[in-house]
């Protein structure tokens, strides 16, 4: 490829950019009392917002409607072709409406505005022009109208499906502020992401309990220790006193420095070589602040203790690695 070729590449990408943030860009002097009428009647739907259109249109609707379902507004995108062909029965009289057309004439959106009319559904329209058929009928218009298209032909969907993407993320996150929308939330309806595991996994969700937590008494000696070390592959065993109350911790890093000395493992005590002062969390705590405490502290495991200081479980880190906890 000639080097001139490469330039022309690069400077088309940069021509694209620089239209397109000037599109966005013009978009702020028109945010005002349409945008607020917007944002008071998408506040007061009591069933869904339903966002459609037709075409590049429609692909931004889709993501309109998944932005505003992911941050408090129930929504859903519905394809107008196939409104009119069954569909229409997925809108109740208690949705709203939110039609995405550069032109405003989509033909198939149209179509549905008598039967939006009748169900008494209010519309809020996204064009490029307010006095286009879609933006006459609509109970809000927004303009997210552009001067020209990215495009150099000014045909192909460019400028004017960013605005209305922008649009789309402007009205969400002002309903979302105004919704008291908060992270917790957020990973409610993303459990299965990043942000949902760090926000609702709790330590009792991912710990060993019961007999699955490597536990031996005080008194027993370190070879019998080393057999529930290697059984139960925590790598470590809690020690407890007769009472079962926590008495300390022995690990791998306890052990090499235990065969430093040349101790005889069939007649010494794990009671002798345990470590006491060991980290604890308790089985309520956010799995992510768990994981933050061995990072902290360079350590691999920690023990569970319940509100009575009862000891409940063991939690080890390739268990939080192993739930998404990074």
């Amino acid at each position: 490829m000639s080097e001139q070729g490469s330039i022309g590449f690069i400077s088309s990408a940069q021509r694209t950019i620089r239209m397109e943030a000037a599109a966005v860009a013009a978009l702020e002097a028109r945010i005002g009392p349409d945008f607020t009428a917007a944002c008071e009647l998408l506040l007061q739907v009591r069933g869904r917002i339903i966002v459609t259109g037709m075409g590049k249109s429609g692909h931004i609707a889709r993501k309109i409607a998944a932005t505003l379902a992911s941050t408090g507004s129930p929504a859903f995108f519905v394809h107008p072709g196939e409104a009119s062909h069954g569909d229409m029965g997925m809108i109740t009289a208690e949705d709203a409406v939110i039609a995405l057309s550069n032109s405003g004439g989509a033909a198939e959106i149209l179509t549905l505005v008598p039967l939006l009319k009748r169900l008494g559904i209010r519309l809020i329209s996204m064009t490029g022009n307010a006095q286009s058929p879609l933006g006459r009928v609509s109970d809000v218009h927004l303009d997210t109208g552009v001067e020209t298209e990215a495009c150099p032909l000014d045909l192909a969907p460019t400028s004017s499906t960013t605005t209305a993407l922008v649009m789309g993320d402007a009205l969400a996150i002002a309903l979302l502020e105004a919704r008291g929308f908060t992270a917790d939330d957020f990973a409610f309806s993303h459990p299965g992401g990043t942000l949902g595991r760090q926000l609702l996994l709790k330590v009792r969700d991912v710990m060993k309990s019961g007999d699955d937590i490597p536990m031996v008494t005080e008194e027993v000696k370190l070879s019998a220790a080393l057999l529930e070390i290697s059984n139960k592959r925590m790598g470590m065993t809690t020690v407890v006193d007769k009472d079962g109350a926590l008495a300390g911790v022995f690990t791998d890093g306890d052990l090499r420095r235990a065969l430093d000395t040349r101790i005889d493992i069939n007649q010494t005590t794990i009671g002798q070589l345990m470590s006491t002062g060991a980290k604890t969390v308790e089985a309520d705590m956010l799995a992510a602040a768990a994981m933050h405490i061995m990072e902290e502290n360079e350590i691999s495991s920690l023990v569970v203790l319940d509100k009575t200081g009862a000891l409940t479980g063991v939690l080890h880190l390739k268990d939080l690695l192993h739930a998404g906890i990074t």
